[in-house]
């Protein structure tokens, strides 16, 4: 592709913006249509990075370490509201680090006394965590400054995207109704957020399946506290039952937590699909059409190696 072709990116999630950015900073006129801005599920994310539950695993495990150097790079400035983070993840059933974790700065197992009651297992390492709206709010700022534009708009085919030389699709679960993909289904995720009571460093349970999860998440003044995976649920509506769950399970692990004040509760969709979708497709019209989604709780993870990608498929047609 030449510079400054129009490219529509469908969906302003971490995914659509992410790929705006790299797209704009490579001479693209890109323009990012979506419904909401930014999109609710990235907002919702907590976010630490962590290639969990995604497939393929070899392409995972590059676009994951992509993202990962990305990440390091943008904790330097506090502005992007990404820093690197100690903390521990842990199970309560003896459990094997992922070969991810133990490449990450800090690894090491912990012992007995550092893990909460009724945890058997667990390990120390330094990560990326991210907070989100404060995130989002950079990446558009980027795509701005590159020239990049936005427009808040539903699409209800790729056609209405308009004139453009190149489509990408990060529409996350959209893509189930736009493509239509039916492989592509909603795991529903819930977060509590509180005032943070001088929490400094990451909890996580490895919980597996499990759709009660369990994760403490610290952003200066506030803690994201988390979290559900419902399979099949679409709905956004806070659960007033499941942030109960959540904020017992939290507890129970950092006791300090009991005297928090619930600031707000954050819903979204993960769009779960088999395998991460990256790859391009070109229209009946000839127009070039790159898809960029499926990528369930790992898109922030994954979020940078798989727009690199979509930026090599763009530059090579």
């Amino acid at each position: 592709m030449t510079r400054n072709e129009r490219v529509v990116v469908v969906g302003a999630g971490v995914s659509g913006l992410t790929t705006a950015v790299l797209l704009a900073e490579a001479g693209a006129a890109v323009e990012v249509i979506a419904d909401q801005l930014p999109g609710p599920t990235s907002l919702a994310a907590g976010a630490m990075w962590g290639p969990y539950l995604v497939e393929p695993k070899d392409k995972v495990d590059q676009w994951s370490r992509d993202s990962l150097a990305e990440f390091e790079t943008l904790a330097s400035d506090p502005a992007t509201g990404v820093r690197m983070t100690s903390g521990i993840e842990a199970s309560r059933h003896a459990e094997a680090a992922p070969d991810w974790a133990t490449a990450l700065p800090g690894f090491h197992p912990c012992d007995a006394a550092e893990l909460p009651e009724g945890f058997a297992s667990g390990y120390r390492f330094t990560v990326p965590l991210i907070d989100m709206p404060v995130y989002l709010d950079y990446l558009q700022r980027r795509l701005q400054a590159a020239g990049g534009g936005v427009e808040q708009r539903t699409l209800r085919s790729l056609s209405e995207a308009g004139p453009a030389s190149a489509i990408i699709n990060c529409a996350g679960l959209g893509s189930r109704a736009l493509i239509p993909d039916p492989n592509v289904r909603p795991i529903r995720g819930q977060h509590v957020v509180v005032t943070n009571p001088g929490l400094t460093e990451f909890f996580s349970e490895d919980t597996g399946a499990s759709p009660d999860l369990l994760c403490i998440y610290p952003h200066g003044d506030t803690v994201v506290l988390g979290g559900t995976a419902i399979d099949g649920d679409t709905s956004l509506d806070g659960d007033t039952e499941a942030a109960a769950g959540i904020l017992t399970r939290c507890i129970a692990v950092e006791p300090r937590l009991a005297n928090s004040r619930v600031l707000e509760h954050r819903i979204g969709a993960r769009p779960t699909r088999d395998r991460v979708r990256v790859e391009a497709a070109p229209l009946p019209d000839g127009t070039l059409l790159i898809h960029n989604y499926g990528h369930g709780g790992a898109g922030v993870t994954l979020s940078w190696g798989c727009a690199r990608d979509v930026r090599r498929l763009w530059t090579r047609k």
